[in-house]
């Protein structure tokens, strides 16, 4: 394996764009890039796929850009827009059986609580995702995919990004350690939250996400977890070189 695909199935923020009852300019805007759904990606490598995050948008997603597999699920974190998606697994449980599942302890926990239909008992008459609940604290390696997380902090929350070649995916944070910057620094692909211009406690802002890509040097950055307050051709045109804001159904080929 030499390259691997990064697709954005979401890149909106938790209540997603348009946001129901808003009225606002990008809520009604008639480009196709301001639709945002709540934020993941795909990986697809040697023909497996690797999601990060279930999001509630899940099913649309994956319908949307044609998802065939799941090979397996990394979790940022237990936020109902990064998880609540689980259940869509099961069409790609009757394809492959189990499909695993990598989380942080605390995030474990809370997808346990949340989901006791399908980590508990369960009626024998309903069916329920068959999923692998494993802790990640460490790299591991997926089908021949190295993959880092790198921690990040989400307001008082530690949340988790992805290392995985010469690429990164950061979503949901508004601080980096300076431990998990060591990890990112000089890739070739570096994705980060940049939910508005006004300062928010749990994340990032286009003005800090732009710092941290003048400070880690990638290649070409991309910024996701967007809330309406930004129009994307707008946002785009005061951005410096090297720096876009994603958009649902973008793809990227990066150095695995």
């Amino acid at each position: 394996m030499s390259r691997l695909r990064l697709t954005f199935l979401g890149t909106g923020t938790s209540m997603g764009v348009p946001t129901l009852g808003c009225e606002c300019r990008v809520c009604r805007s008639d480009d196709p890039r301001d639709n945002r759904t709540r934020p993941s990606v795909a990986l697809d490598f040697d023909g497996r796929t690797v999601l990060i995050d279930t999001t509630p948008d899940l099913r649309l997603q994956g319908l949307r850009h044609g998802l065939k597999r799941v090979d397996a699920v990394l979790y940022t974190h237990a936020h109902a827009d990064h998880i609540l998606g689980l259940d869509d697994l099961r069409p790609f449980n009757l394809k492959q059986g189990k499909v695993p599942l990598f989380a942080s302890a605390f995030t474990a926990g809370i997808l346990r609580q949340a989901f006791p239909w399908v980590f508990g008992q369960a009626s024998p008459a309903s069916t329920r995702p068959e999923v692998d609940l494993r802790e990640i604290n460490g790299p591991v390696d997926l089908h021949g995919l190295r993959i880092t997380p790198v921690p990040v902090e989400h307001g008082q929350l530690e949340c988790l990004g992805y290392k995985f070649g010469r690429a990164a995916y950061i979503t949901d944070f508004s601080v980096i350690p300076p431990a998990s910057k060591d990890l990112l620094r000089g890739l070739d692909l570096l994705v980060l939250d940049a939910l508005r211009d006004n300062p928010h406690p749990n994340h990032s802002t286009v003005e800090n996400s732009v710092a941290l890509v003048q400070e880690l040097k990638p290649k070409q950055a991309y910024f996701t977890h967007i809330a309406h307050d930004l129009a994307h051709a707008e946002t785009n045109r005061r951005l410096p070189g090297g720096v876009e804001l994603a958009y649902d159904g973008l793809s990227v080929e990066v150095e695995a």
